[in-house]
């Protein structure tokens, strides 16, 4: 089963239970999903979809800061619910450790040896690592591991 059809099962599945915030969370994804959909006029493979989460997420996130920094923390509240419930639709995310390990193998494949050649080593990185890394934290590792 694809993920669109997962987060489709799940919207059913809410609406069942008359889980309504969850309802509307997943409703609002699913209509990303589809107006991307529309406008490229294909259907969206899961690597996509996953961005257009990643994205949501991500917006999700900085609301809940900016409510938050505005002392409304009932906002900020809403907000990280649906992040979490959004959470549950990406890949699992790589340990510290992990990522150290996979820009290692990354560095040596591109021969990278200094912070001239980052770029290399981030073209390659964000397409491996896509949706189980932020793209900051590869940055921030990268910058570390190349020696700032």
């Amino acid at each position: 089963m694809g993920l669109k059809e997962q987060i489709q099962n799940d919207l059913k599945e809410a609406m069942r239970k008359g889980d309504t915030f969850r309802r509307n969370t997943l409703r609002f994804l699913l209509s990303a999903i589809k107006q991307v959909e529309v406008d490229s006029r294909k259907e969206l493979a899961d690597q996509e979809i996953v961005k257009i989460i990643q994205k949501s997420l991500k917006q999700r996130q900085e609301a809940a800061n900016q409510y938050r920094q505005g002392g409304r923390e009932d906002l900020y509240e809403k907000e990280m619910q649906e992040a979490a419930i959004l959470k549950e639709y990406l890949p699992a995310q790589l340990s510290d450790q992990e990522l150290e390990e996979a820009l290692r193998t990354i560095i040596q494949e591109v021969g990278a040896t200094s912070m001239k050649e980052m770029g290399k080593v981030m073209g390659v990185a964000t397409k491996r690592l896509a949706g189980r890394a932020d793209g900051k934290r590869i940055n921030a590792m990268a910058k570390r591991l190349l020696g700032d």
